[in-house]
């Protein structure tokens, strides 16, 4: 008989874990760190720095981090709220912006109080995220592990120069810069607010709940209630030594008012014979950040590179983008980013070549598709494969 791969035995292992943090929710963890350091454990770390084009880091921890987070995620993943969507199994942020569509459109909630924090993830304090920790493991080499990689210096190269700065030790506050542990730990640190919001009572006296994804957040009110729920939202935050940006964080009334959120703007749009629906469609911001990722992609720097690479390049960037703002009307989104991608593309192509024309009947259609293989950004709502909202 075989023996299981890696990625089979890694996974039984955290079924078993996740098992047993669902069935006892206030039981601790004792010996984790010989799990960290199974070599199956260990091998599935690597595989996934590799299949990310990663590699270890001038901290040296880069695989460590993925094997603590291959271990204790399934643990701390059954205590998360069910409104938490950010960086968990089987959610994304399209299912975020999908339940606040719900609760404004079908729940009444058309208050919402559309609100930031300041520099979540550099300010979260070190001491309550650790009891948030302790709370479920009580290997003390697994803690201490973590609590030295949340002060580790970030370490960052201009030219030839290595600049270390080590505010996370001085402030004793943050997660670390782009680590793979980070979302989990801001996710475990904004439970606590979520876990008062509703255990505080607030959500039912205002009829106020909560859409949370990562370090993003709104909160859907009950006509009337939106002024309480962002005082008392204030308070808690300060509370949690968190800090709201009181100059992003504004009041919205739907359909007089609209919302952006993870990318999409909601609220009042026209459809045929001008009928008015609460909806959502991608962001103006999110529409020119990808032009200009285009137009970059397309300026005379790159014309030393091939006319395949180029077009792959776009490709990736066309096909995630149209993969992520899939939601509500997006064909005439579509039909701008289209027009846009191919005139930009057609200029790229001839002012390499020294042609200056706008090089329609040379780069045509097909050539630009069929031959370079540029992604087709689909022209009906039939094309999309999940459309939804």
């Amino acid at each position: 008989m075989s023996l299981a791969t890696p990625t089979k035995t890694v996974q039984k292992l955290q079924t078993s874990l996740q098992t047993k943090a669902k069935a006892e929710p206030a039981f601790r963890f004792y010996a984790l760190w010989d799990k960290i350091c199974r070599s199956d454990v260990i091998e599935e770390a690597y595989r996934h720095c590799r299949a990310n084009g990663g590699a270890p880091g001038i901290d040296g921890i880069s695989f460590e981090k993925i094997e603590v987070v291959l271990v204790i995620g399934p643990i701390f993943e059954p205590d998360m709220l069910a409104n938490q969507y950010g960086f968990r199994p089987e959610l994304d942020a399209k299912m975020a912006v999908r339940q606040v569509l719900w609760h404004i459109t079908q729940r009444g909630k058309r208050e919402v109080v559309d609100a930031d924090l300041r520099d979540y993830f550099t300010t979260i304090p070190h001491g309550p995220l650790m009891r948030c920790l302790i709370r479920r493991i009580a290997d003390g080499r697994l803690l201490r592990v973590i609590k030295g990689g949340l002060i580790v210096p970030v370490v960052e190269r201009i030219g030839r120069r290595v600049i270390r700065t080590a505010t996370a030790r001085n402030t004793k506050r943050g997660t670390p810069q782009g680590s793979v542990i980070s979302p989990m730990l801001a996710n475990l640190y904004f439970r606590r607010f979520l876990l008062a919001w509703r255990d505080h009572g607030h959500q039912d006296q205002l009829d106020a709940h909560v859409v949370n994804y990562a370090d993003d957040f709104v909160i859907c009110c009950r006509p009337g209630n939106a002024e309480m729920a962002k005082t008392r939202m204030t308070a808690l935050m300060t509370r949690l030594g968190l800090e709201v940006n009181e100059t992003k964080t504004r009041l919205a009334r739907i359909p007089e008012d609209n919302i952006t959120f993870l990318g999409y703007t909601l609220g009042q749009f026209y459809g045929k014979e001008g009928r008015a629906y609460i909806g959502t469609r991608p962001s103006r911001k999110a529409v020119k950040s990808l032009l200009k990722r285009i137009h970059d992609r397309t300026t005379r720097r790159w014309y030393a590179d091939t006319p395949e690479n180029t077009v792959a390049d776009l490709s990736r960037l066309l096909r995630g983008w149209c993969g992520y703002f899939d939601q509500g009307p997006v064909m005439e989104t579509y039909n701008l980013i289209r027009e846009y991608v191919n005139r930009r593309l057609r200029h790229w192509l001839g002012r390499r070549t020294g042609d200056y024309g706008r090089g329609f009947e040379r780069f045509t259609q097909e050539y630009l598709h069929d031959t370079l293989g540029l992604y087709r950004i689909p022209r009906r709502r039939a094309d999309l494969p999940r459309a939804k909202v």
